[in-house]
C-alpha cells in the first residue's frame, strides 16, 4: 500500500506566527582592530567562520625567585606546648584528689568539733559541779584538796604537791 504524500502543517510553520516569522537581517556593526577590547581576539569557528571571542591571555611567565627559608618554631612556643597538658594534667589531679579527700576532710572536721565540745565540757563540769554542791550537803565533813603544779618552759617537767584539808 502506498500513501500520497500529504503535508504535515504544524502551528510553528502556519503563516503569521509571530515567533517563527523571519526577520529582516540587520546590518552587522563592524569594529576596526583599534577597537577590540583586550581579551577579544579574532577566531576560526570548525564550520570556517570568523568571528570574535574571549580569548585565555597567555600565562606570562613568572620570575624565579629564592626559595624561602622555613623559620624553626620559636622557643616560647615550645615551652606553652609542652606545659599545656602539664598544667592541664595537674589541675586534673588535684580536683581527682580533692574529690577523694572530701570524705575525710568532713570526718576531720566532725572530729574538731566533737573535740572542742570535749575541752568546753571539761571546762564547764568543776563550775556546774560547785555550783550544785554549795546549798544543803547533808553527810559527813567536806575534805578540800588543792594541788600546786609548777613547770618551767613550755615542755618542762611539771612537780606538784596534794594538800588534803
Amino acid at each position: 500500500m502506498h500513501e500520497p504524500n500529504r503535508t504535515i502543517t504544524t502551528p510553528a510553520t502556519r503563516f503569521g506566527d509571530p515567533i517563527h516569522r523571519l526577520r529582516p537581517v540587520e546590518p552587522h556593526t563592524v569594529l576596526l582592530p583599534t577597537e577590540v577590547p583586550p581579551g577579544v581576539d579574532w577566531v576560526t569557528l570548525p564550520n570556517g567562520i570568523r568571528t570574535l571571542a574571549y580569548t585565555h591571555p597567555h600565562p606570562t611567565p613568572i620570575p624565579e625567585t629564592e626559595p624561602v627559608r622555613a623559620e624553626g618554631i620559636p622557643r616560647w612556643a615550645k615551652t606553652t606546648a609542652l606545659l599545656a597538658p602539664t598544667v592541664g594534667g595537674g589541675i586534673a589531679a588535684a580536683g581527682f584528689g580533692i574529690s577523694y579527700a572530701a570524705p575525710g576532710l568532713i570526718a576531720m572536721t566532725e572530729a574538731l568539733w566533737a573535740a572542742i565540745a570535749l575541752i568546753a565540757a571539761g571546762t564547764l563540769a568543776p563550775l556546774l559541779l560547785r555550783a550544785g554542791s554549795s546549798g544543803g550537803h547533808r553527810g559527813g565533813p567536806v575534805h578540800h584538796i588543792t594541788q600546786n603544779i609548777t613547770a618551767t618552759g613550755l615542755f618542762g617537767k611539771a612537780t606538784g604537791t596534794f594538800n588534803n584539808r
